[in-house]
């Protein structure tokens, strides 16, 4: 998830374990403890773009990582708060689940976790976006309230506890629900349209839970598709070929392998200006109604010296941004 909404969690997560206690300090630190796992960015930085992505939410989103430095953060915090109410073993706990929760919120996301690192497993639920209002802002709205309030008013727990409720209700009752709808809407029109398949897989489009996403896997072809539960019209899907033959020549370098490993085999390839792309499938296109529109995830492949190499393509902000009327008209219904 984003930023903020971890931030918002860890906080929230930091007054439940000690915040009759310490106060807003357990805010502050469940907040900064909701940060450090997405530290890992930063350290891909020092890799190869393909070693990058596999290291993002690996190790320190899992549970050894939340076991193994929730004692550690938790002494430094005692030595830092030598003089508060709290001991090494209360902040350690803190610590933990503030780091914890991060990764369990993120498995609910397309990208996933591997919670159970080193083993080569990836949770991911793909029921939430990694901007989501909904779960955010009345979790955010509950959370000023319970801070501007004494650490001993009953109200304070009261509000928080009403915020990790209705964040956890939307999380993992609403949004489920909205996808186990949504992906039988999807699985009906394919049998309408006689439209036969190997797999499928659905995700919610960009900040909501009203429009969600699909991605089909044919023969020889992908088909992509979008619905809201306000449409009224019957869904369409959008074919997009896989053009493996553009890749032929790569298929013995180890790096196009741990690029489709990454992509789970929701990819494609494409052809621009005579360069060569790897499109990552799952999160989707800039444009959901512009069949030419490039894909969020892509990659330019390229041969020096024998060794395969993957650049990300850049996003423009601005394109981003201009997508969100349409965002909004498309969420409203067809």
């Amino acid at each position: 998830m984003d930023s903020l909404t971890q931030i918002v969690l860890g906080a929230a997560v930091g007054e439940a374990v000690l915040g009759k206690k310490v106060g807003n300090k357990a805010m502050l630190y469940g907040a900064i403890a909701g940060t450090i796992p997405d530290l890992d960015t930063f350290v891909g930085y020092a890799y190869d773009t393909i070693t990058a992505t596999e290291i993002h939410r690996g190790f320190s989103h899992s549970i050894v990582f939340s076991v193994l430095f929730a004692t550690v953060f938790g002494w430094l915090i005692s030595k830092i708060e030598s003089k508060s109410a709290a001991t090494w073993k209360n902040w350690s706990w803190l610590m933990f689940w503030g780091l914890f929760t991060h990764p369990l919120l993120d498995a609910h996301t397309t990208w996933g976790t591997q919670l159970f690192w080193p083993f080569d497993l990836r949770l991911a639920y793909k029921n939430i976006f990694v901007i989501d209002p909904l779960y955010t802002l009345p979790f955010l709205v509950l959370l000023i309230m319970t801070m501007r309030l004494k650490r001993d008013d009953p109200k304070r727990r009261k509000y928080n506890r009403l915020g990790l409720i209705i964040s956890s209700v939307y999380l993992l009752l609403i949004t489920p629900a909205l996808k186990w709808i949504t992906y039988n809407k999807f699985e009906n029109a394919l049998e309408e349209q006689s439209i036969s398949y190997q797999r499928m897989d659905t995700r919610p489009a960009p900040m909501n839970s009203i429009l969600w996403s699909a991605n089909i896997e044919a023969k020889d072809h992908f088909l992509i598709a979008d619905y809201s539960i306000f449409d009224t019209k019957p869904i369409s899907f959008q074919e997009v070929p896989k053009n493996l033959e553009f890749a032929d020549s790569l298929s013995g370098h180890t790096n196009l392998k741990r690029l489709i490993d990454i992509s789970e085999g929701w990819y494609t390839f494409s052809e621009k200006n005579e360069q060569l792309y790897f499109n990552d499938l799952r999160f989707g296109k800039l444009d959901m109604n512009d069949p030419d529109a490039p894909f969020i995830f892509s990659f330019l492949l390229q041969e020096e010296d024998g060794e395969l190499t993957a650049t990300e393509t850049e996003r423009s902000m601005e394109d981003a941004e201009s997508l969100l009327p349409e965002l909004w008209s498309r969420i409203l219904g067809n």
